[in-house]
């Protein structure tokens, strides 16, 4: 019966890649359940924390189940909070899942059940586009529904004003209130198009608030009419004091972590090679996919994350003095265990992390400052997948 259903409505208004942006910007536990006029059975994908764990699709099961499901273009959703028990069976992050399922739906490579749908209206996770324009056309965060109690000020931007210029300063943290812009990086080889945010995606570095002084890493151009609010950065700052130096310092390193794989995307975009020389004289410490759920802060040396290209590595992060890296266990990144290597230096020297205390500590967090570091998160998985995409384009090895 609906009454018992937490979440429902129609496919045609909000795809899989939207349903599952919105499940995880809430955290949400449960199941969803996927209905299409084309098959009998339902579709059925099992939510933990915001993150996909299983999936069932007929006689399909786990990731290959979900990436299906992504063809059922029209019928009808539900979505019931309850306690999940079931064996995690998908290790991918939420967003690597959502950007994966939307580029093989769009290169044919998953199955769309009954007649090809319209264009998506603008501002959707997705609209079909041909080959051509699939390059020009980098992917789209969301961010959950904005808190107006941290908005202090609000500015409005045309199509194609530069809303932040790569190099210049500014401490300064923007939520879209509506529509969306572009984030691009700056290549010997002209610009590299990262990523593109809408509504309730941040703008700028929450890291600022604990370093000062911070250099804009990309410039962010409005695509189409952009309202954006200005967040209070004194409460952010006074919230961000309060936490403990573990805390403080894994936001920093996550900051690094955005900044590392942006920059390698932009040399491999460049077919600049020097990245690669990261790895060398380095040992791996944690293979890819290895069951980790330790976290580690670094104390002295360094490691370079990396994701297994078959006949090789391609580095996504060099990590140091007082950078983690490990088992994150309230967000999902893209990156080790599960999704990449570590490679480690000589002499490396680790503190273990207390991950149930930084998790309780997560928990306290407002709800602002919590979406804030879920959506870091997500532009991490994002852009490593862009930046993955560009090394494979690139040829280098």
């Amino acid at each position: 019966m609906a009454s018992d259903f937490d979440f429902s409505g129609k496919l045609s208004f909000l795809n899989l890649g939207e349903l599952l942006q919105l499940l995880g910007s809430s955290s949400a536990t449960g199941t969803l359940r996927v209905y299409s006029p084309y098959r009998g059975d339902a579709g059925l994908i099992v939510v933990e924390n915001g993150n996909p764990v299983d999936a069932k699709d007929g006689t399909q099961s786990g990731v290959e189940a979900l990436f299906a499901l992504f063809g059922w273009m029209e019928g009808r959703f539900d979505f019931t909070r309850e306690p999940v028990a079931c064996e995690r069976t998908i290790q991918k992050g939420r967003m690597e899942i959502i950007l994966d399922g939307l580029r093989l739906l769009d290169e044919g490579k998953i199955t769309k059940l009954g007649p090809s749908p319209p264009a998506a209206a603008a501002g959707r996770l997705v609209a079909p586009v041909s080959t051509a324009r699939r390059a020009e056309l980098p992917p789209i965060i969301k961010g959950p529904l904005v808190d107006y109690a941290y908005v202090i000020d609000e500015e409005g931007f045309y199509d194609g004003d530069e809303i932040v210029h790569e190099g210049a300063h500014g401490n300064w943290i923007w939520v879209i209130l509506e529509g969306a812009a572009e984030i691009i990086k700056t290549t010997p080889k002209g610009p590299l198009k990262l990523l593109r945010v809408g509504d309730g995606a941040f703008l700028g570095s929450v890291a600022s608030l604990l370093i000062g002084d911070n250099v804009r890493s990309t410039t962010v151009v409005a695509c189409g009419n952009v309202q954006l609010g200005m967040l209070d950065s004194q409460q952010l700052a006074g919230e961000l004091a309060n936490l403990s130096a573990d805390f403080k310092s894994l936001i920093k390193s996550l900051d690094n972590r955005l900044r590392c794989v942006t920059g390698i995307g932009a040399d491999a975009h460049a077919r600049t090679t020097t990245f690669m020389d990261l790895i060398k004289g380095k040992k791996m410490a944690l293979k890819e996919g290895q069951q980790e759920e330790r976290l580690f802060r670094i104390r002295d040396g360094e490691v370079v994350v990396a994701r297994s290209l078959g006949s090789g590595y391609a580095p996504l992060a060099h990590l140091q003095k007082g950078d983690f890296f490990g088992h994150i266990p309230f967000l999902t990144i893209g990156h080790e265990p599960f999704a990449a290597a570590v490679f480690s230096s000589p002499g490396l020297k680790l503190a273990a992390v207390d991950s149930q205390k930084i998790t309780a500590e997560y928990k306290r967090l407002s709800a602002t400052l919590r979406n804030i570091i879920e959506h870091l998160a997500a532009c991490i998985s994002a852009t490593t997948l862009v930046t993955i995409n560009r090394v494979g384009q690139s040829g280098i090895r």
